[in-house]
C-alpha cells in the first residue's frame, strides 16, 4: 500500500498501520474536499450571525457560552490551541504521532468539522513530508484528546517542536526544512484541530495490530504444545463448536485445526489422555473470547476513524449542533474488556508450560531435561513466566472508571480512553514473550518425546523448523533468556508467520 485516500468512510486499521509504520502517503478524495468546503462555508456564515455557537463566537470549557468579541475570534482559535498544550511526560513514538495525524485528517474528511481547507491540507502535507510533532503522552482523559492534539497542532502554527528526518527542531524550523509554511487559523479552526479523540483512536489502531499478532502467536504456541503434550484434538472438532457457537470460538478452533493439519494426533488413539487439562481442552473457548473482544475493539476503532465526532457538528444543510460525539466510552470499555480477555489467554499459556514441565502430567522428564537433578533444564523459566504474567495481570486492571470532574465540573465524566489504550497495548510484548517461552518449551517436548517432524501438523511443523533453525534443543544447561528473545524476534519479524486476526 503506497497511498491511503481519505473519503470520509472505509478507513481501516490496516490503513493506519500502512501510514504510521509503512510511511504510505495520504490524500483527500474529491468528495471529501467538497464536504470540507461546504462545512467551512457554513461556519463562515454562522460566524457572521448573532446566533451563539460554541467555539466559534463563544468560549470553551468553563467559559462555555461567554461571547468572544468579533475582532478576537481568529486570535482566540490560536490561543485555544496554545492554552491546551499541557501534555507532559515522554513523547509518543513516531508511529503513534503519524497514526494520530491520519486519524484527525480522516475525521476532518468526514466533513463535520468545519475546518478551513487550507488547514486540513497543511495537516496532510505535514504528514506526507514526515514532519512529526513532539507530542507528550500524558494529559488526555478521553473527553477529546485536547492536550495531545494541541501539541500536534503547534508546528502548524510555527510553534512547539517537531521531528524531521530524524532531528527534532523548533516547530517552525521543521516545517521550513520540509518546504512547508505555517497556517493562519480562522473561526473554529483551532477547535477543529484539537477537539477530537484522534490521539486515542490512532494509538488504538496500532495497539490492536500488535495485540492481534500476539494473540495469534499464542494460537501457534498452543498448537505446538498440543504436539509436545500429545493432546486430545477432539476439542477442535467442528461439531463441538457448532454445538455452542460462541463468538470467536469457531474461528479459533478452525485456526488451530489448520495449524495441526496433517498431524499424527488426528489418528485414533494418538492422544495420551481421554481428557486434557483445561489449559489445553478449552483453548478454543478462551482464545475465542479474546478474539471476540479484539473484534469488538476493532469495530469501535474503525467506527471512530470514519466518523465526524466534532462539537459543534456542521451538518450538510449548514446547521451547527452541540453534541457529545467526541466522547468515547464504548472504545474505552472495549479496551478494558480486551485487556481482561488477554490476561485469560496469558494465564492459559503459562499453565500449559507448567504442564509440560511436570512429569506427572506430561509423561516427560522433570523440567524438560534428560539429565536428571544435576541439571535445571527449564525450571527457572517459570520465574520469567510468573514475572510476565504479573505484567499482564497488572495492565489488565480496568482503568475506564478512573476519571475525575474538571473545568468547573462542566466536564464531569471521563472514560480515560487514552490511558486504557496505552495499558492494553503494553500487554502485547509480554504476550509475545509468553508465546516464545511456550514455543521453546513445546519444541523441547517434541524432541524429548522423539516425535518426528514429519508427523507434526503443517503449521506446528513450520514453527518448529523456524525455532530449531535458530535455537538448538536444550541439552547441557545454558542461558535461556537469549533463546526466548530470539524466538520473540521470529514472531515479530514474521519468520514464524501469523494470521490476520483483524480481518473481516
Amino acid at each position: 500500500m503506497t497511498t491511503v485516500t481519505l473519503a470520509g468512510r472505509g478507513v481501516t486499521i490496516a490503513d493506519v498501520v500502512a501510514v504510521a509504520r509503512g510511511r504510505a502517503s495520504v490524500m483527500l478524495a474529491p468528495a471529501s474536499r467538497e464536504r470540507i468546503a461546504a462545512a467551512r462555508a457554513a461556519v463562515e456564515r454562522a460566524a457572521s450571525s448573532d446566533v451563539a455557537i460554541y467555539g466559534v463566537n463563544t468560549a470553551l470549557g468553563a467559559n462555555t457560552g461567554k461571547p468572544i468579541a468579533p475582532g478576537e475570534r481568529d486570535a482566540y482559535q490560536r490561543r485555544a490551541v496554545m492554552a491546551r498544550a499541557v501534555g507532559v511526560g515522554p513523547p509518543f513514538p513516531t508511529d503513534v504521532v503519524r497514526a494520530t495525524m491520519l486519524a484527525r485528517a480522516a475525521g476532518m474528511a468526514a466533513g463535520g468539522s468545519g475546518v478551513s481547507p487550507a488547514v486540513v491540507d497543511a495537516l496532510v502535507a505535514m504528514l506526507n513530508a514526515g514532519v512529526h510533532p513532539v507530542v507528550p503522552s500524558i494529559g488526555s482523559i478521553g473527553v477529546a484528546d485536547l492536550p495531545a492534539l494541541s501539541h500536534l497542532a503547534l508546528p502548524l502554527l510555527g510553534l512547539g517542536e517537531a521531528e524531521h528526518e530524524g532531528v527534532v527542531h523548533a516547530g517552525g524550523e521543521a516545517m521550513r526544512r520540509a518546504g512547508l509554511a505555517p497556517v493562519t487559523l480562522g473561526g473554529k479552526d483551532g477547535l477543529a484541530l484539537i477537539s477530537a479523540n484522534a490521539a486515542t483512536v490512532g494509538h488504538a489502531a496500532l495497539a490492536l495490530a500488535d495485540v492481534a499478532a500476539a494473540l495469534d502467536a499464542l494460537d501457534i504456541s498452543a498448537a505446538l504444545t498440543f504436539e509436545g503434550y500429545r493432546g486430545n484434538l477432539s476439542v477442535l472438532d467442528a461439531r463441538v463448536q457448532a454445538a455452542r457457537p460462541a463468538r470467536g470460538q469457531q474461528a479459533i478452533a478452525a485456526r488451530l485445526t489448520a495449524l495441526l493439519e496433517g498431524s499424527a494426533l488426528w489418528q485414533a488413539g494418538a492422544a495420551r489422555r481421554v481428557q486434557d487439562p483445561i489449559s489445553l481442552r478449552c483453548v478454543p473457548q478462551v482464545h475465542g473470547a479474546a478474539l471476540a473482544a479484539l473484534h469488538t475493539a476493532r469495530d469501535d476503532v474503525e467506527l471512530e476513524l470514519n466518523s465526524a465526532a466534532d462539537s459543534p457538528l456542521v451538518l450538510a444543510d449548514g446547521t451547527m449542533l452541540s453534541n457529545g460525539n467526541f466522547h468515547v466510552p464504548a472504545l474505552a470499555i472495549a479496551f478494558d474488556a480486551l485487556g481482561i480477555a488477554l490476561a485469560h489467554v496469558a494465564l492459559m499459556a503459562v499453565n500449559r508450560c507448567q504442564k509440560l514441565y511436570s512429569p506427572g502430567l506430561s509423561g516427560l522428564p522433570l523440567q524438560l531435561t534428560a539429565h536428571g537433578p544435576e541439571h535445571s533444564g527449564f525450571a527457572t523459566l517459570q520465574k520469567t513466566l510468573a514475572a510476565l504474567w504479573s505484567e499482564v495481570r497488572q495492565r489488565a486492571n480496568p482503568a475506564s472508571l478512573d476519571g475525575l470532574p474538571v473545568s468547573e465540573a462542566v466536564e464531569d465524566h471521563a472514560p480515560m480512553a487514552a490511558g486504557v489504550v496505552a495499558k492494553t497495548e503494553a500487554i502485547a510484548p509480554a504476550l509475545t514473550r509468553i508465546a516464545a517461552i511456550e514455543l521453546l518449551s513445546a519444541a523441547q517436548a517434541v524432541d524429548l518425546r522423539g516425535t518426528k517432524a514429519a508427523t507434526l501438523g503443517r503449521g506446528a511443523a513450520q514453527a518448529y523448523a523456524a525455532i530449531r533453525a535458530r535455537v538448538p534443543a536444550l541439552d547441557e544447561d545454558r542461558p535461556l533468556g537469549p533463546d526466548v528473545e530470539t524466538i520473540a524476534g521470529l514472531l515479530a519479524d514474521g519468520t514464524i508467520p501469523h494470521a490476520d486476526l483483524l480481518a473481516r
